[in-house]
């Protein structure tokens, strides 16, 4: 019987041959009659392959074995939306074609004569022109959701039907009228499409092909404040969701959910279908552009169904976080604004403002439990000065180092989120004493710890306790991995916070940063930005720093009562009766904070300065500007620099400290004086 044989290139156009089998009894050529009955037959066919695709597999085979192409020559049929031509050429010639193509396949070895040749073009995809525009209303009206009956996710039916149905959950949601459980599921199905689409291996040939560039610092771009958004999204609603491409400047691959991120880097168009494709054969797409477009419906409705979750934020809140990236944040202007919970507010905005929320699904309810419950933990013990104010300061100065030096590009999600938790939480539950009074007290604490490191051990323990709750776990979603680096980070730069290590960390990095060529370990890197945030008061402007050091004088005073009571010797700076406040002050700027601020500002730029200069490299060489002498000898010579606001507030605080010390030795003087001067009572 007649067989056909197809050779493909790159599935693009193949050419078809017909192979003739003689059977032993078929030794004469057909007679007239069953040749015009073979061209009739072939003749309908055509007409029956454009009308019912379906049958195109047996009307094909009768086209092959058919003897008359030239009569007929050429059929057009469809597969799957995509448009076929079959052109016949005579024995010898070539049909005139509009496409190139492949070399015909070598003669056959029994030497019969020569016969004529087919050719499959496949010119168009009408399927891909058709679906390319938006689905009516009325066909998202006759979507049902149901998930049971859906294809396979390697499919290229997959793709078209996430697509839909992402729309109408669009719009579902604008209304208001779809169930969480159908959304959930619907969701899950596209995102196991997406997982299964896979950008084509040409790609990879191209990118061996281009030349290799160092890479480049990664710049991150926080999120919208929630607070921000929610307005945003109450005024250009219409807008926003009118104009589809407008979302390209919202999607942000480190601001939306990890799942969405990694998505972006895949494509999701329709595909050029095939008449059949291989089982283990996954659909291959065209553009990164659909990629994004696809990521952004998907970001859309997680944005859509978080955002409404999102925690309300007072106007006098608002307000206030508007100058959250100053480095003299006014932490107390926050907590009159806040009826007392700087924590939760601030803590929140940071942890949406960095993306850890959406990157590690962390639930609304969830957080502002989390949040809530520290801030009862640092009230607990009522201090003047660590409370929920010096932790939510902390935070915020933290924030600005990693937002306003460029640290964050350095750091990962994790670490990021990490390094924001472990400013929350770094004095949780402090006792208002300092770590030598429990050793010398000998309390529970103490005994627990075994004196080293009490209270930051304590601060650390009480809050991961804490998020072993269910209503308070913040970390619900972190895979295993991922929650012991994250412990890890928060406990390394929590007991970095311990004052007893100050001197040895700051040697161990300034001999870090003397070598040739250092290479500063993140999470000593980190522990230092938090130690330093932790002691930075004095490097704020003059009306904040002098609050903070009256509140902690305060607190001081208060443990020297208490060590009176016990009979305990005063330690330093706790006694109300003798203490020096100024230069105390000044001692303290001069050999504990300005030095360590030095040796951060140092490490800073020392880890961003490469990455600032490869940055500038790629730049330079996407542009293709010509690099002369001048330019790379001053680019040498002009090291890399971070903003360093501290220094002035130093130097004034300082200036300002230095006055009030020479009143305060005039005023001693003269009361001495005055002591002296009076005569000793008669006996």
């Amino acid at each position: 019987m007649d067989r056909k044989l197809i050779e493909g290139k790159s599935g693009i156009y193949g050419q078809v041959r017909r192979l003739r089998a003689r059977t032993p009894d078929e030794s004469s050529e057909p007679s007239f009659e069953e040749l015009r009955r073979r061209f009739d037959t072939s003749a309908t066919a055509s007409g029956e392959i454009a009308s019912n695709p379906a049958t195109h597999g047996s009307i094909t085979r009768q086209i092959v074995s058919g003897k008359l192409f030239k009569k007929c020559k050429s059929a057009t049929f469809q597969i799957d939306g995509a448009t076929y031509t079959i052109v016949a050429s005579p024995p010898g010639g070539a049909p005139r074609e509009e496409f190139p193509r492949p070399p015909p396949p070598p003669a056959a070895r029994n030497g019969s004569p020569k016969q004529g040749g087919l050719t499959i073009v496949r010119r168009s995809s009408s399927r891909s022109k058709r679906e390319s525009s938006p689905p009516t209303d009325e066909q998202l009206d006759q979507l049902d959701l149901d998930t049971e009956h859906l294809p396979a996710v390697d499919t290229p039916d997959a793709c078209d039907k996430a697509a839909l149905r992402l729309r109408y959950l669009l719009r579902q949601l604008n209304r208001g009228e779809i169930p969480a459980e159908t959304l959930q599921k619907n969701l899950q199905y596209a995102a196991k499409v997406l997982e299964a689409v896979y950008i084509d291996e040409t790609k990879d040939r191209r990118d061996a092909e281009r030349p290799r560039v160092q890479p480049a610092l990664h710049m991150r771009r926080l999120r919208i404040p929630c607070w921000a958004r929610c307005s945003v999204e109450k005024t250009n609603e219409a807008k926003r969701l009118a104009d589809e491409d407008d979302e390209l400047s919202e999607v942000q691959p480190d601001a939306v959910p990890p799942e969405v991120r990694e998505w972006l880097a895949s494509t999701f168009t329709r595909q050029l279908a095939t008449a059949k494709r291989k089982s283990d054969e996954k659909p291959k797409f065209r553009s990164v552009a659909h990629a994004i477009r696809a990521g952004i419906f998907v970001d859309r409705i997680y944005r859509r169904v978080t955002s409404t979750a999102l925690m309300q934020f007072p106007q006098d809140v608002v307000r206030v976080l508007k100058t959250l990236d100053e480095w003299s944040f006014d932490v107390f202007a926050l907590h009159e604004a806040s009826t007392g919970a700087p924590v939760k507010y601030l803590g929140y905005e940071l942890l949406n403002r960095y993306g850890m929320i959406h990157k590690f699904k962390v639930p609304s309810t969830i957080l502002e439990n989390f949040l809530s419950r520290i801030e009862e933990g640092y009230c607990r013990f009522h201090n003047p000065y660590h409370n929920n104010l010096h932790a939510a300061d902390v935070a915020q100065t933290v924030h600005y180092m990693l937002c306003q030096t460029g640290l964050m590009n350095w750091l990962s999600d994790l670490e990021i989120f990490a390094t924001l938790v472990a400013a929350i939480i770094h004095d949780f539950e402090h006792t208002g004493t300092t770590n030598n009074f429990h050793v010398m007290s000998g309390t529970d604490t103490a005994l627990l710890y075994n004196d080293r490191a009490v209270l930051e051990n304590h601060h650390i323990s009480a809050a991961f306790r804490l998020m072993r709750d269910e209503d308070s776990n913040i970390l619900q979603n972190l895979s295993r991995d991922e929650y012991r680096e994250f412990r890890t980070l928060v406990i390394d730069m929590v007991l970095a916070t311990d004052m007893s290590f100050h001197f040895q960390q700051l040697k161990n990095m300034r001999s870090l940063l003397s070598l040739a060529e250092p290479a500063v370990d993140k999470s000593k890197a980190v522990s230092l930005v938090l130690h330093c945030c932790d002691i930075s008061h004095p490097a704020k402007r003059w009306d904040l720093h002098h609050r903070w050091t009256m509140s902690l004088l305060d607190e001081f005073f208060l443990q020297g009562d208490k060590e009176r009571e016990m009979g305990l010797p005063f330690s330093p700076l706790c006694d109300r009766n003798n203490t020096l406040v100024a230069e105390s002050q000044i001692g303290f700027i001069d050999f504990i904070v300005e030095p360590s601020m030095g040796v951060c500002a140092d490490m800073l730029e020392c880890i961003l300065g490469p990455l600032h200069t490869s940055t500038k490299n790629s730049t330079s060489t996407t542009s293709q500007e010509p690099i002369s002498e001048e330019n790379t000898a001053s680019e040498t010579s002009s090291k890399f620099k971070i903003k360093k606001p501290w220094i002035t507030c130093l130097t004034d605080n300082k200036k300002i400290w230095k006055e009030q010390a020479a009143k305060d030795a005039e005023a001693r003087a003269k009361q001495e004086e005055e002591e002296n001067a009076t005569p000793a009572p008669e006996e």
